[in-house]
């Protein structure tokens, strides 16, 4: 984690809201991708990954590269249509990487994996980038599923601006993207205040939600994501160390998940200490949470029929 959001991150526990993450320095830029295959693994419900991904005769007008000041321009660099790209993302899906714009102006940057109406948005936690969820996207998008990850304001190739008090915003761009690209519904995952973010645009949002999947997220942050899942009942997982932050995000997770309107909802706790996607990453459980969270997937668009 980048030593600036060290200090926003004391500053809002002070304050009793986490709005940020612990790990090693270099874990902002290392993708989830380890166990990541170049083969899907077969689906295991619901319509087929062809029948979800069948191509579309057209396309939605790509939106033009914006300009603006990436956040961490040493680690931006540019794909061949113009288009900025935190260097974290592998040169062969550079391509698959455009431009949203907030309703504030901010120019965001976002990678879109796969096709099809069965949407999911996979926000990351703030310190890290738009490769938190590389490896889970991957996969996903292999399955059939349409994903979009987007990289939230100050992080890397998106823009720098004064504050991060709307990163809910964020959230917003990203669901409106991929309902312009042809997503009917939406799973919605994130880490830390991506994940309360997430919760919190999905619910104001218009595609319907069929899921959505929780990693030590603080209960309000860019908004209320209490008041967010009391409208969301579909199936939800919460995942959460006991060790992360000397309980207090436990605390925070547990509050959205005694708020849940979900029948169908989870809480998880990893042993391991870690935070966000770390617990997929660095955890000794990471391999069966990176598994559990593509069966969540899979199983709540099942039941979609």
């Amino acid at each position: 984690m980048r030593s600036d959001t060290r200090a926003t991150l004391v500053a809002l526990l002070c304050c009793g809201v986490l709005a940020a993450c612990t790990s090693a320095p270099d874990a902002a830029r290392a993708p989830d991708s380890a166990r990541t295959s170049a083969t899907a693994k077969p689906s295991t419900g619901g319509s087929s990954a062809q029948d979800r991904a069948a191509p579309r005769t057209t396309r939605p007008t790509p939106r033009p590269p914006a300009s603006y000041t990436p956040s961490w321009p040493h680690d931006t660099v540019r794909n061949s249509a113009g288009y900025a790209v935190n260097d974290c993302v592998p040169s062969a899906l550079r391509d698959e990487v455009t431009s949203l714009t907030t309703s504030d102006g901010v120019h965001l940057s976002a990678l879109e994996l796969g096709d099809g109406p069965d949407g999911v948005l996979l926000a990351h936690e703030q310190g890290y980038s738009i490769c938190s969820f590389l490896g889970i996207g991957k996969e996903l998008a292999a399955r059939g599923y349409h994903v979009m990850i987007p990289e939230y304001r100050n992080h890397g190739a998106s823009e720098e601006v004064p504050d991060n008090e709307h990163l809910a915003r964020d959230a917003r761009a990203a669901l409106a993207e991929l309902e312009r690209l042809g997503a009917e519904r939406v799973f919605l995952g994130g880490a830390s205040c991506g994940g309360t973010t997430a919760a919190i645009a999905g619910a104001e949002g218009r595609l319907p939600v069929v899921g959505l999947l929780i990693m030590s997220s603080p209960a309000r942050c860019g908004g209320d994501g209490v008041a967010a899942v009391k409208t969301i009942d579909a199936p939800s997982l919460f995942v959460v160390s006991p060790g992360d932050m000397n309980g207090a995000v436990e605390k925070q997770v547990r509050e959205l998940y005694a708020a849940s309107a979900s029948k169908d909802k989870e809480l998880v706790i990893d042993p391991s200490g870690f935070h966000g996607t770390d617990m997929i990453r660095r955890s000794p459980q990471g391999a069966a949470l990176h598994d559990r969270a593509i069966r969540l997937v899979e199983s709540a668009y099942a039941r979609r029929g």
